[in-house]
């Protein structure tokens, strides 16, 4: 084993070192407008979203969290409704639906993606189901397409950690008939704080998410629904304009170092380790690189003490968490996403982390297994 190195799981210093003085300027240009709520500047960037996304509408909101909200209540969902989705995502996803007054309704996931499993639908679906709000958990795409197939629904994509992602080139947030994106900070295109944005197909949909965004007023101090105020910042727009320019080659370079991980571990021929799965037709953007381990625990913490970060995205899934027992469900229900949340552990990943230390954590996780890398 090579000297000890020590790996973030993530870190934002090595961008901002590179990018950084032009952030610096393009805030400096918001604030000499003055402008700092909505504007010129999130107009800008609601429109380059829109294009990058191949959505014919984008609406900037304060965060990612409320974009899922703001998504359901513009198609109306709330007491009574239930609305099918992942037991296997952070929580956010549920408490959107929550928020709404509807009903979560879980379906387990696939083993490969750990993306909701499309076959199991039907079997869930009930005549108070509104609508599917599949997790592209990750950086990989859910299924639409066959999701789109066995629900005749409303789809909202959970496109929070796949911006960039297509299947068969349809874009995650045009995938569905609305999608929620989250900019924060550790996200592949991340703010300098919070901001989130909604994609919509339908101009009446983007009309309802603009007004549900300002307290559910179109015309100033008139207000025609209850909403709340989620708007999107100048300064964080103008941030995100710059950073959206990098996009494609940030996510091409974590496409390379997947590909280095994966080729790495194979190399080590180990039973117990399961790299991500991309099927074909799809198009991973790797927002995290999650491998399965049955010794996950023992694992992290020998990592830990070789200099190497990690993370457990998630511990507990959904369906299990104490906030929800009043929805039923109890351990065993989705054994899928209950084996994954033991066994889960995501390897440092970002734009900027080197060859070599993508190599170092190759060689530590053979050194746990007593293989020796390359």
């Amino acid at each position: 084993m090579n000297a000890r190195m020590e790996v973030p799981s993530f870190t934002l210093r090595r961008q901002i070192a590179d990018i950084g003085k032009e952030l610096s300027q393009t805030m400096e240009t918001v604030l000499e407008t003055g402008q700092f709520v909505l504007g010129p500047a999130v107009r800008q960037f609601e429109e380059q979203i829109a294009q990058y996304t191949h959505s014919r509408y984008a609406v900037g909101v304060g965060n990612g969290s409320d974009a899922l909200y703001l998504a359901l209540r513009a198609l109306n969902i709330g007491p009574g409704d239930e609305v099918l989705t992942t037991p296997f995502t952070f929580f956010a996803t549920v408490g959107s639906i929550l928020r709404t007054g509807a009903k979560p309704v879980f379906t387990d996931i696939q083993v490969d993606t750990f993306n909701m499993d499309p076959e199991q639908i039907r079997t869930r679906i009930t005549p108070r189901t509104r609508a599917v709000l599949p997790v592209h958990l990750f950086g990989l795409m859910a299924d639409i397409e066959t999701i789109r197939r066995n629900a005749k629904l409303f789809i909202i994509e959970d496109a929070a950690q796949a911006i960039g992602a297509d299947l068969r080139g349809t874009m995650a947030g045009s995938a569905g008939d609305l999608a929620a994106f989250s900019f924060f900070p550790t996200k592949n295109l991340g703010a300098l704080g919070d901001g989130g944005m909604v994609t919509a197909q339908a101009e009446e949909l983007a009309e309802s998410l603009r007004a549900l965004r300002a307290h559910g007023s179109r015309k100033k101090y008139y207000h025609e629904v209850l909403g709340i105020n989620s708007r999107l910042d100048a300064l964080q727009a103008a941030v995100l304009s710059i950073k959206l320019a990098y996009l494609p080659v940030w996510t091409a370079k974590r496409q390379r170092l997947a590909k280095r991980y994966d080729d790495g571990l194979s190399a080590l021929g180990l039973d117990d380790v399961r790299t991500p799965v991309v099927p074909p037709g799809f198009t991973h953007v790797f927002h995290q690189y999650t491998i399965r381990s049955g010794r996950r625990d023992q694992l992290q913490s020998y990592l830990k003490n070789r200099g190497v970060g990690s993370t457990v995205y998630y511990p507990l899934s959904v369906h299990l968490q104490p906030v929800l027992q009043d929805l039923g469900y109890r351990k065993g229900a989705f054994p899928v996403s209950e084996r994954a949340q033991e066994e889960v552990l995501s390897l440092p990943m970002f734009p900027e982390l080197s060859d070599q230390e993508v190599d170092y954590v190759i060689g530590a996780i053979g050194e746990f297994y007593g293989r020796r890398a390359g």
